[in-house]
Formats: structure tokens, C-alpha cells, sequence
């Protein structure tokens, strides 16, 4: 079984164009039970980012491939929460980012993240 959730929509978790790798969004979902992980953002930011090293562990990649992160939050307030989370997935240099606040995210989790990485 993979280490990441099946994609829940008419979409590829993954998509491989060239030496980049294109991740859909992942949420906190538990990749067997397709359960939510957490209640609470560092929870689910840990999941989330699990998930997307779920991705980078089939294709025989680390978190150092990625290259662009988007991380999607339904409350700015929480960030500095995620992001004490987030640091410790990455090390110098660290990938470029974007975070934003959106009304809403699938399943009603409050972060999704989505990655570009390099297969080189």
C-alpha cells in the first residue's frame, strides 16, 4: 500500500513531467483509512507533510527534491503554528514558498500542501 491517500477526486496524486514532479495538494489523511489525522493544525500540518513524503519515498526522492511548496491555510492565525511544524521537514537551502488563507479546504482540514519537486 502506498504511503500516501489514493486521490479522492478525478485527478493523480502525482504527475511526472520532465525531472519535475508535480504533487497534488495533500491533506491530513491517514493513507490507510483515508481517516483525518488531528484535530489541531501541527497535527495535521505533520500528516499533510507525511503524506507528501509518502509521494517522494515511491519515486526514491526526499523532502530535499522539493523544490516550490503551497501551503494552503483556513486561518492565517495558525501560521506560525504550521510553520514550527514545517521547519522541521526542510534544511538549508529551503524551497521557495507561498502560504495563503482560504475560505475552505476539502474534508474541512485546516491546511493542504502541495509540492514541486526535482528528480535531479
Amino acid at each position: 500500500m502506498a504511503n500516501y491517500p489514493k486521490a479522492i477526486g478525478p485527478y493523480s496524486a502525482y504527475k511526472v513531467v520532465g525531472n519535475l514532479v508535480y504533487c497534488s495538494g495533500q491533506i491530513p489523511l491517514d493513507p490507510n483509512s483515508g481517516e483525518i489525522i488531528g484535530d489541531d493544525i501541527k497535527a495535521q500540518t505533520t500528516q499533510a507533510l507525511k503524506n507528501v513524503g509518502g509521494i517522494l519515498e515511491e519515486l526514491n526522492l526526499s523532502y530535499k527534491n522539493i523544490v516550490k511548496t503551497t501551503v494552503f491555510l483556513t486561518d492565517m492565525s495558525e501560521f506560525a503554528a504550521m510553520n514550527e511544524v514545517y521547519a522541521g521537514f526542510f534544511t538549508q537551502p529551503y524551497p521557495a514558498r507561498s502560504a495563503v488563507a482560504v475560505k475552505d479546504l476539502p474534508k474541512g482540514v485546516k491546511v493542504e500542501v502541495e509540492v514541486i519537486a526535482s528528480i535531479e
